[in-house]
């Protein structure tokens, strides 16, 4: 069921846009930090030094210099994905997954060409996908191979879980599956669907579209009851050691699962939107007043593993 009237939501705790850029946001993110998120080069950087999963970086053009090179640096590399370090929503992000001759494939079965590698490595160096457009980085990763469990469940795209962490302790999460509409990107903007996560289980709770509620994918017809992640105080206790990381009290991180090497932070970000409580049919408000009180109890700051523990025990629905 779809929340609607003002008392509702009262009642169930939203988080309006005022709170959050205010308090959660404003009193907890410190601006000096922002750039360890913003910068997705950076963040990798910092999760590889704080030994957090993240997907291997093969390399980073910087010089439009660089892009008469790519086809020789890129022989060896069938699947990638090429993205701007300081984009936003999901622009400029190039999912490669496989050759046909001398060509690239998409996710879609569509065909790039090398002029047509070298020209989008380019509009990201010229700031065209950049915050700002201001001039960019391009990185250069492996493509994630990713777990059949949620097969069905996404459209020609990548399914990521949203998690969003409150001074340390993860308070609610979602994951995000990309449709027809989306482009086969998981941005709930272009038409992905968001899927509420128990915190507790890691089993789907409501699903929405557009903030519409739904039952099946619209797309594959998969029933979004079934979704369940695997592993998943794995993702929480991943999530929950980005606080450490970025010393920002705020944060979404942004997780998929690799067949092989599990839970990868994709990435983290400062200003995480509202969206989640949607697909959670439950606000955000009393779950970060619990880790409040939570921290008033002790001087000893708890491990990650002890705050995904309390977050499972206290935020089940």
């Amino acid at each position: 069921m779809l929340i609607t009237s003002p008392k509702r939501l009262r009642r169930r705790g939203i988080v309006g846009m005022n709170l959050r850029n205010v308090v959660y946001i404003g009193q907890n993110n410190q601006r000096k930090f922002y750039p360890r998120v913003d910068d997705k080069l950076q963040t990798k950087i910092l999760a590889e030094k704080a030994r957090i999963a993240v997907p291997r970086l093969l390399g980073v053009a910087r010089y439009q210099s660089h892009t008469k090179k790519l086809r020789e640096f890129l022989a060896q590399e069938d699947a990638f994905v090429i993205k701007p370090s300081k984009g936003s929503g999901g622009k400029g992000i190039l999912v490669i997954t496989g050759r046909d001759g001398e060509n690239y494939l998409k996710p879609s079965g569509s065909q790039v060409d090398d002029r047509g590698i070298r020209r989008h490595v380019s509009d990201i160096l010229s700031g065209l996908f950049s915050l700002g457009g201001k001039p960019d980085v391009a990185m250069i990763e492996e493509l994630v191979n990713f777990s059949e469990v949620f097969d069905g469940f996404s459209f020609e795209g990548v399914p990521d879980i949203r998690v969003i962490v409150y001074k340390g302790y993860p308070v609610m999460a979602m994951t995000r599956l990309s449709t027809k509409e989306s482009d086969g990107k998981a941005n709930l903007h272009q038409g992905a669907v968001g899927v509420g996560i128990d915190i507790a289980k890691g089993h789907a709770l409501n699903a929405v579209q557009h903030g519409r509620p739904l039952e099946v994918h619209p797309d594959t017809g998969r029933n979004l009851k079934e979704l369940k992640v695997p592993d998943w105080p794995l993702f929480l206790e991943l999530a929950a050691k980005a606080y450490e990381m970025t010393e920002l009290g705020y944060l979404g991180a942004d997780i998929v699962l690799d067949k092989e090497k599990g839970p990868l932070i994709l990435e983290l970000n400062a200003r995480p939107g509202l969206a989640i409580q949607v697909a959670n049919n439950f606000g955000l408000e009393s779950r970060v007043i619990a880790v409040e009180k939570e921290l008033e109890k002790g001087s000893r700051a708890p491990a990650p593993a002890e705050r995904v523990a309390f977050s499972m025990q206290n935020f089940a629905l």
